[in-house]
């Protein structure tokens, strides 16, 4: 499979807000965005989390021109999506994926014809949704209607549609929602290619294998505000350690292990195959290197896996955190 997207043109930042905001009008009036600012650059994908309410989807609407700020700018290849909005959608791919957004009894063909008529220029229409099909490998499925495609596959025709106009940013919510694990990952080496190619994508996922696969960088919001941007390594540390470490033995959990550790997170657990000792690891030192050897030493350990922290532990403690 391949995905090719011809470069925008635009060099450095495709996404630039500057002060964001979004209040809904009420009795009690809603702030759903607060001065909202941040940068995406060319060819980088961002992942974009945050709980329910946080303030995402508000954002994802501003962002492809389906509802107005209260204040602030989103400017997308140097058009204000409020100003300019029809300038700005040439240059934007928005996916929300899923089975609705699709006509089932059209072909897929049909299918990327219709959008892309609607949402760009119609010059060579058929010959570009031709090739966006066979990008996403389904050339082979054109003529078919899309009721007999797999999610997976209609996830996929979702990205020819959002890609025929080689945007310069690209918006996915959760494009992983719902398809087995080869689908997913099929869909994931499809959105990887893209950095290649000069395009942004501005990724929103509960599913945290999707942002630690495919994200550079990641922007936290909580309540209408970004609490956290940075790069995926420095917010994997937020985790407040730097490894986990999973030990594993047959027979019964020795008792002497807690002890020599001396880990507040330290979990044992038991089965019919053995135990399983799993503890974090603040940081690497003589210290540590020596408890473990003590360990294995004088305990019948007979694997050791040792893991980074990942998305979904550094989300847990900062939830703590607000509690």
């Amino acid at each position: 499979m391949r995905t090719q997207v011809k470069r925008c043109g635009q060099e450095g930042d495709v996404l630039h807000l500057r002060n964001l905001s979004r209040t809904f009008p009420g009795t009690t009036p809603t702030e759903a965005l607060s001065a909202i600012s941040f940068t995406v650059r060319a060819g980088e994908i961002v992942g974009l989390l945050g709980a329910n309410g946080a303030g995402k989807t508000t954002l994802l609407k501003i962002l492809s021109t389906l509802l107005l700020p209260s204040g602030g700018e989103a400017v997308v290849c140097g058009f204000d999506v409020a100003a300019h909005g029809s300038r700005a959608r040439r240059h934007l791919g928005v996916i929300f994926g899923g089975d609705r957004g699709l006509y089932p009894r059209l072909s897929a063909l049909d299918n990327i014809m219709f959008f892309g008529g609607l949402s760009g220029p119609r010059r060579h229409l058929r010959a570009r949704a031709l090739k966006a099909l066979d990008d996403v490998g389904l050339a082979q499925r054109a003529d078919s209607p899309v009721e007999t495609f797999s999610k997976g596959m209609r996830q996929r025709l979702h990205l020819a549609i959002g890609l025929l106009h080689q945007p310069c940013l690209l918006m996915l919510d959760e494009p992983t929602v719902g398809l087995d694990l080869g689908e997913a990952e099929r869909v994931r080496e499809m959105v990887a290619g893209l950095a290649g190619t000069g395009t942004a994508v501005l990724l929103t996922s509960h599913y945290p294998v999707d942002i630690e696969r495919l994200a550079s960088r990641v922007i936290l919001l909580g309540s209408g505000r970004v609490t956290h941007d940075l790069p995926i390594d420095r917010f994997r540390r937020q985790a407040g350690f730097t490894a986990e470490v999973r030990l594993a033995g047959p027979g019964a959990a020795p008792a002497g292990i807690a002890p020599v550790l001396q880990d507040p997170s330290l979990r044992t657990q038991e089965d019919e195959h053995g135990w399983t000792t799993t503890f974090q690891v603040g940081s690497w030192d003589a210290d540590v290197f020596t408890r473990l050897a003590r360990v294995v030493r004088d305990h019948p350990v007979a694997d050791i896996d040792v893991s980074s922290p990942g998305i979904e532990a550094v989300l847990r403690r900062l939830a703590r955190g607000h509690e």
